[in-house]
């Protein structure tokens, strides 16, 4: 093919290396925009270019690559290269990229990526011949093939657990018609448009759909060269948040895997160990680590969830993202950034939504009750709550039936619309930086990891309780005690600043003020049979309102259109934040 860097128009692949210029988010997606703040502060990140979001919808509209983007690939290599003092196929120090997706709108594991691209016979013996050590290279080797075998060709046999490469290759050629390619640019052109598609999966889709996440965003495609946690037995890969994403605190929280590559921890098929692994290994590169983290974390103004890499003693910084987060982590990490002087009191109600709030007014389970129940298994906790079903094995299952426990070996994406479904997910394997933990605290279902082999053989079939905020599982349903939403500091102080910024005054259903209301029109006297859309037309003139239907989201939305000055409601902070929100979704400041 030819290797020409002439640019063609349009063009559809961006070079995020200028600190001065920031690129756009809806451009680059926001893992390659974070690649660009990360190099910005003069952290250690791989070089790495990207094809757009405008590429991804030339892609659909076209029904493959746009013209002109294969030049451009050409051109973004010939940039890696050149930085590197490498070369994309070559027999002497060989580079091979990644191949990942980025949208706008971060969807964690619900799109594609292929590592290692670039691999074939001769471009393993010149990276066995550059380490000094044939098996890495092998393995390198035998990682592509199922990357490329899983998100290029849709092979769907399992290939984690082959032994070497041409295992791998037999599954895939005994599963589809197609080969894995032994051309690096033919394969990096298949990549790129398997990204895309996924973009259009149907787990994309049910977790946009989940989240009311448009639909048209589709994605960009970091190509960043790749570094090597699985070199030597001083590499390795982890994942770090800066404060909890359970409860909030400011901590680092993180997992560490040595001579691991990150697929290996996001998927959860191998339990990573404690960051304190790396602290004890790698001394140096931990306080480098913890170092960066902070930084990031002030930078952003937000607690961040950071992927990174350990290559023969140096570190790489591969991703920095506002974390996914329990709602308690939610509210305490808003309250955490007004006290350091990060955020003010306006802008933290609005790191916390109405949905997060009734989350965290969930009940929690009974301390007696469980003291006295038998259980069954237990692990890690993480993403918390509480919630009794009977245990089904699959997501197919989950789906067909709503409410139920969705126990898993471990999780993929494949399984998120029956996470969706699910009321609880439990896995055997996986640490609390794995898909079933982010995915778990994304959707606020609860969520359990690691509780050992054999798990989801023996719960199969029984009606559980999964107590996700201790890590257990208990035989039967256990009772639950109510949460008090006037009981809790954090939340005291957040409702505190929401009644500030509210545009309607919410009043406590048990409160005095509440008492000496004149003329409250009361949503729960209405017939459902009359409710329609489900909220009930309010009076003309009404100034106040009550009942549960105006506790929901919706309800508070309707009240603020029909122009009521008051809400009485049983848990007043769901409504301020409801409020709130629809507020400045009309344009409007409070």
């Amino acid at each position: 093919m030819s290797t020409t860097t002439t640019r063609v128009a349009p063009r559809w692949t961006v070079v995020p290396d200028d600190p001065a210029v920031e690129p756009s988010k809806e451009l680059v997606g926001g893992k390659a925009w974070s690649l660009w703040r990360m190099r910005s502060l003069g952290l250690p990140v791989p070089p790495a270019f990207v094809v757009t979001t405008e590429a991804c919808r030339a892609y659909f509209a076209e029904g493959g690559l746009p013209a002109g983007l294969e030049g451009e690939l050409v051109a973004g290599i010939r940039l890696l290269e050149r930085e590197l003092d490498r070369t994309f196929g070559g027999t002497e120090r060989p580079l091979l990229v990644s191949v990942r997706s980025g949208a706008a709108v971060s969807m964690p594991g619900m799109m594609d990526t292929i590592l290692d691209l670039g691999m074939n016979p001769d471009v393993e013996a010149a990276l066995a011949a550059e380490a000094g050590d044939a098996t890495f290279a092998a393995e390198v080797h035998r990682r592509f093939c199922g990357f490329y075998g899983r998100q290029v060709l849709g092979c769907t046999e399992e290939l984690e657990d082959l032994p070497d490469t041409d295992a791998v290759r037999r599954a895939i050629a005994d599963d589809v018609t197609e080969e894995i390619p032994a051309d690096p640019w033919e394969q990096l052109r298949a990549a790129v448009g398997a990204v895309f598609a996924s973009s259009r999966s149907r787990r994309a889709v049910a977790y946009r759909k989940h989240w009311g996440i448009r639909d048209d965003l589709g994605t960009a495609v970091t190509v960043q060269a790749m570094v090597f946690g699985n070199l030597d037995d001083s590499s390795g890969t982890g994942v770090l948040f800066t404060r909890s994403p359970v409860d909030g605190t400011r901590e680092p929280y993180g997992e560490y895997l040595p001579r691991g590559q990150g697929e290996d921890v996001v998927s959860g098929r191998i339990t990573p160990r404690p960051l304190t692994d790396l602290a004890e290994r790698l001394p140096a590169v931990h306080d480098e680590l913890l170092t960066a983290a902070r930084r990031l974390d002030d930078e952003g103004r937000d607690a961040q969830d950071i992927e990174f890499t350990v290559q023969h003693g140096s570190l790489y910084l591969l991703q920095s993202r506002p974390a996914k987060r329990t709602a308690r982590a939610a509210v305490r990490i808003a309250r955490a950034l007004v006290r350091e002087g990060t955020l003010t009191p306006a802008e933290a109600v609005r790191r916390v939504n109405a949905e997060q709030a009734v989350s965290l007014l969930r009940p929690e389970i009974d301390g007696d009750a469980a003291a006295a129940a038998t259980l069954l298994a237990a692990g890690a906790a993480a993403s918390p709550g509480v919630a009794t079903g009977v245990v089904v094995g699959t997501a197919e299952e989950a789906q067909r039936h709503p409410g139920s426990v969705l126990a898993r070996h471990t999780t993929s994406p494949e399984d998120v619309q029956g996470m969706i479904a699910a009321s609880a997910v439990i896995t055997e394997v996986g640490g609390t930086t794995s898909h079933a933990a982010v995915v778990g605290r994304a959707l606020d279902v609860p969520c359990v990891v690691g509780c050992g082999a054999g798990v989801v053989a023996s719960l199969a079939g029984r009606t559980v309780t999964v107590d996700a905020t201790s890590g257990r599982i208990y035989d039967g349903e256990i009772a639950v005690t109510a949460a008090d939403e006037c009981a809790d500091d954090d939340l005291v102080e957040l409702t505190a600043w929401a009644d500030e910024f509210s545009p309607v005054r919410v009043l406590a259903a048990d409160g005095e003020a509440a008492c000496r209301l004149g003329p409250v029109f009361d949503g729960d006297t209405v017939d459902p049979e009359a409710l329609g859309d489900g909220v009930p037309t309010i009076p003309p003139g009404a100034t106040a309102v009550r009942g549960a239907v105006f506790q929901s989201a919706d309800g508070a939305r309707a009240a603020l259109d029909a122009g009521v000055g008051t809400i009485v409601a049983t848990r007043r902070l769901p409504v301020l934040l409801a409020a709130i929100a629809h507020h400045d979704a009309h344009g409007r400041t409070a």
